[in-house]
């Protein structure tokens, strides 16, 4: 369905329409609702879709008070009512807005926000409900998130977070005993998230391809002058913005692939749609951390090409990113600065990759001896290696390095390669600064990561009305890199019956 185009309530550029405090239903926040202002062709106003009888799943106390929230808004049904969508939160602005995309490599024409609905800004960041019902965007589906998919995007947000990757935010879960058929019949939910913007690659897709150029150039506008201003004075690119723009955010998001793979992160559905033009990691749908080291690992069931394995995440990037660049070359009008900019990832991502192992072999500031990276990864691939593992072992015993401690060689089978390769390691490290080493390598490589057993576990108790696995995982996960001796198994190698779990796109 086309956006609801039916009057234009476009401000001027310099305006937005801030709401004051009210005493009207529920919380009061200060709201802002600049993309509101861009006018009624970038999204269309709607409510929320009641969700019956909601209660708590999860709530991030660590974000709530970052966000100034009152210290009880987790006790208050206000807050449960306003965040499951059942009530309009004061000054807030409800709407849906339209993109486009490319999906599995596929031109999928207009998607748009299909169940996630934005109330606005408040605190400098946007606040969205996903699973908040049907929008015109909504196509086949329903409109709705289900108990499981939201949990885990909850703790998988806040996880991402405290490891220092770039991504949304997750402030709580409810849940309500309302059915959602998936491939089962599930439970619906509600997540609230949060990021400085939403906007995707693909809301530039959509006003390209449509022909919309005016509106194209008003939302890159937009996003320049809110999310990067320096582009209106980048010299670099002979004071093109649009061009300065797309280089932007080409090193952003190489830095946040980057990320992804020094940690065994896998997305899982790295559409256009799904790339934010924040290089934040966004839709946290059939994602996984890697247990044992396969770099050809599919974590999405839907994924029957393999076109988003972990080791292709690199390269979909860049991919993804020349769908950006064709996008904006309306604005750009030469294709030669466009390409110049995006092949900068070509330099970005190796630089990016080569300083995340850097610092998780305890270099202070420093890239990552290529040999010594290339190889470790061929060992732990060889043997399929748990990942999150080693790297926490091998902090450890860069600061005891005793001749019998095997904590690291017991992962490998074949010893001798590990062996020499610890031995190559420890020459970056003299003995006086084995310490320093391992205080900053014990700083970067968690002990705790989001592992698909760990997060089906909390679900499984969390559809019985048990919620203390969420809340568990949670206190670890906004806080990985601790050791939290109390919860040590939640740092064991994963069981067998972890492999036979699969998640979709439904995820």
């Amino acid at each position: 369905m086309a956006p609801n185009c039916a009057g234009d309530r476009r401000l001027s550029d310099n305006q937005t329409m801030s709401s004051p405090l009210t005493s009207d239903a529920g919380p009061l926040l200060p709201w802002q609702h600049s993309f509101a202002a861009l006018g009624d062709g970038f999204y269309v106003p709607l409510q929320a879709t009641t969700l019956p009888a909601p209660y708590w799943v999860g709530h991030s106390a660590a974000l709530g008070q970052e966000l100034g929230l009152p210290a009880d808004w987790a006790q208050s049904d206000a807050w449960l009512q306003a965040l499951s969508g059942n009530a309009t939160l004061a000054g807030s602005l409800p709407l849906a807005s339209v993109y486009s995309g490319h999906q599995f490599g596929v031109w999928a024409g207009q998607l748009g926000d299909g169940r996630a609905i934005l109330l606005g800004q408040s605190n400098g960041l946007e606040w969205q409900l996903k699973g908040a019902g049907l929008t015109p965007f909504s196509r086949m589906g329903d409109g709705r998130a289900v108990l499981r998919s939201s949990i885990r995007e909850f703790l998988c947000s806040e996880a991402m977070h405290a490891l220092h990757i770039p991504t949304t935010r997750a402030l709580c879960v409810t849940g309500s005993d309302a059915p959602v058929r998936r491939e089962t019949l599930e439970t619906a939910a509600v997540v609230t998230r949060l990021a400085p913007s939403f906007i995707r690659f693909g809301h530039f897709e959509h006003f390209c391809h449509s022909n919309r150029h005016g509106e194209l150039k008003v939302l890159a506008d937009y996003v320049i002058d809110r999310l990067y201003p320096a582009c209106r004075s980048d010299a670099r690119w002979g004071g093109n913005p649009y061009v300065a723009l797309l280089a932007a955010v080409t090193e952003r998001t190489a830095q946040m692939v980057a990320h992804w793979q020094s940690v065994g992160f896998c997305h899982g559905v790295m559409n256009t749609d799904n790339m934010s033009i924040l290089g934040l990691t966004i839709d946290y749908g059939p994602f996984q951390f890697l247990d044992g080291y396969r770099p050809g690992h599919i974590c999405n069931h839907s994924d029957h090409q393999g076109r988003y394995a972990f080791d292709k995440q690199p390269n979909v990037a860049y991919w993804n990113l020349y769908c950006l660049g064709q996008a904006l070359l309306p604005l750009i009008e030469e294709q030669e600065p466009a390409i110049a900019a995006l092949e900068t990832y070509k330099t970005h991502f190796p630089q990016a990759l080569a300083q995340q192992f850097g610092a998780k072999l305890g270099l202070a500031g420093g890239a990552a001896p290529a040999e010594l990276q290339q190889e470790i990864l061929r060992l732990l691939a060889s043997e399929a290696v748990d990942f999150t593992i080693f790297w926490r072992r091998l902090s450890h015993w860069t600061r005891e390095q005793q001749a019998a401690d095997h904590s690291v060689q017991d992962l490998f089978v074949d010893p001798e390669g590990i062996a020499a390769w610890l031995q190559a390691f420890s020459a970056l490290h003299g003995p006086q600064a084995r310490a320093a080493a391992a205080q900053r390598m014990l700083g970067v490589n968690p002990k705790f990561v989001l592992r698909n057993h760990l997060g089906e576990l909390a679900i499984r108790a969390a559809r019985q009305k048990d919620f203390s696995g969420v809340a568990d995982l949670l206190n670890v996960l906004q806080s990985p890199f601790e050791e939290h001796p109390e919860h040590a198994s939640l740092a064991d190698f994963a069981p067998d019956w972890a492999a036979g779990i699969e998640i979709s796109c439904s995820s």
